[in-house]
């Protein structure tokens, strides 16, 4: 199973995934001739952008959080 494309997290690649679902909506014998694959190579380059900033922000905050756990423990140890 895959998850839901249309989120509030992937808002930024609407536009795209609005056009593989046109492209998708034409009908069985146009998607099994690769006629949407430059549309699902766009929605897959977004969505991949997507992700990368979600760890980005995601590894800048765990950095964060562990010099806060870093520090607390080094006052702890300083004061025992």
């Amino acid at each position: 199973m895959h998850p839901h494309l249309h989120t509030k997290d992937n808002r930024a690649c609407e536009e795209v995934m609005n056009a593989l679902d046109e492209c998708h909506a034409r009908g069985f014998l146009w998607k099994s001739l690769g006629m949407c694959n430059g549309a699902k190579t766009a929605v897959n380059k977004c969505l991949r952008a997507q992700r990368l900033e979600r760890t980005k922000a995601n590894r800048e905050a765990a950095k964060a959080k562990n010099q806060e756990i870093r520090a607390k423990w080094a006052e702890i140890d300083a004061n025992s």
